[in-house]
């Protein structure tokens, strides 16, 4: 599957999903030397939000990521089964897309949208997490990957404090 970002976006747009793009294109957005694979995001979790959100991942097509199953597995959601998880890594016709109601560090789509800045990408305006919003959620995965990268996203934070 090939990964079409601005194809994610324009479908989540489209169906006016009220969503903070977080991760590593996130952080790629704000001027890091960050290469990411998928689409990471939080969705606002009110009932109409997330049916939207459902509308949106019948339009992409989304199925289950599971290793050793590259088209994924099949999967019914509407706004209440969507909720009802904390996170969903997807493979979608545009790449893979991981929806996480409260990512690591974080309360939510709230705490994130708080500090978040709007950016404007192929004439579709995203909500973006803001770099320190990424780098404490980074922080608090304490993944391997998110290791890896805090130094140099702790740098890109520092410059841009000035």
């Amino acid at each position: 599957m090939t990964f079409d970002p601005n194809e994610l976006i324009r479908v989540l747009d489209r169906h006016q999903v009220r969503y903070v793009l977080i991760g590593g294109l996130a952080a790629s957005l704000h001027g890091a030397d960050y290469v990411t694979g998928d689409l990471d995001i939080t969705p606002e979790a009110t009932r109409d939000n997330l049916q939207r959100l459902s509308a949106a991942l019948g339009d992409l097509r989304a199925r289950i990521r599971v290793e050793g199953e590259p088209d994924g597995l099949p999967f019914d959601h509407d706004a209440r089964s969507l909720g009802g998880a904390d996170v969903w890594n997807l493979v979608t016709r545009a790449g893979d897309l991981d929806i996480s109601f409260v990512p690591s560090g974080t309360q939510g789509y709230e705490d994130l949208v708080r500090g978040a800045v709007t950016i404007t990408i192929h004439g579709t305006e995203v909500v973006v997490a803001s770099l320190a919003d990424v780098v404490r959620s980074k922080e608090a995965a304490g993944r391997d990957k998110d290791r890896a990268a805090l130094p140099m996203l702790r740098r890109l934070l520092e410059e841009l404090n000035g």
